[in-house]
């Protein structure tokens, strides 16, 4: 009789909390997949960094301004660019170290979504894209060394 009394108390305490456990469940694993998704497109950050030919950092500039950042302001608009910076030095430095910009972007992730990245914005927004061409490259042969370095915030408790 005993035997029975504890089979009866295993299915009665499963009767009661298989309902919790089903309630619990779906949310957990929600939550679980929402974890892992967020890990996988996870802010990217990203630093462009332009030193321009002496005198000519105002056509430089201007040319910029046109095409890079109106291209930045669209992926924005889109969700795919968070937010961008752009820093010039208030000082000047040695030749070896001098920039003239800087520009530090927050994208949501590395990839950018289909019709979001720099190329497919720039055919939406500038449909002459001969003068888009033209006037890009003449951005580049106004600048005498640039890099794009992938960055991260470093937390101040070690983690990463």
């Amino acid at each position: 009789m005993q035997h029975n009394a504890k089979i009866h108390t295993i299915v009665l305490a499963l009767a009661v909390i298989t309902p919790f456990v089903i309630s619990v469940t779906p949310p957990a694993l929600a939550q679980q997949t929402n974890a892992v998704a967020n890990a996988a497109s996870k802010p990217v950050i990203v630093e462009w960094v332009y030193r321009t030919k002496y005198g000519y950092k105002d056509e430089w500039w201007g040319i910029f301004k046109k095409y890079q950042l109106a291209i930045l302001e669209r992926q924005k608009q889109l969700g795919y660019v968070k937010e961008y910076t752009v820093y010039a030095p208030s000082l000047h430095t040695s030749e070896d170290s001098r920039w003239d910009y800087r520009v530090i972007i927050v994208r949501t992730s590395e990839d950018a979504p289909p019709g979001q990245s720099e190329s497919e914005v720039a055919r939406q927004i500038f449909p002459d894209q001969q003068t888009f061409i033209r006037d890009e490259n003449r951005r580049w042969e106004l600048t005498t060394n640039h890099w794009d370095l992938p960055i991260h915030v470093v937390k101040l408790d070690g983690s990463e």
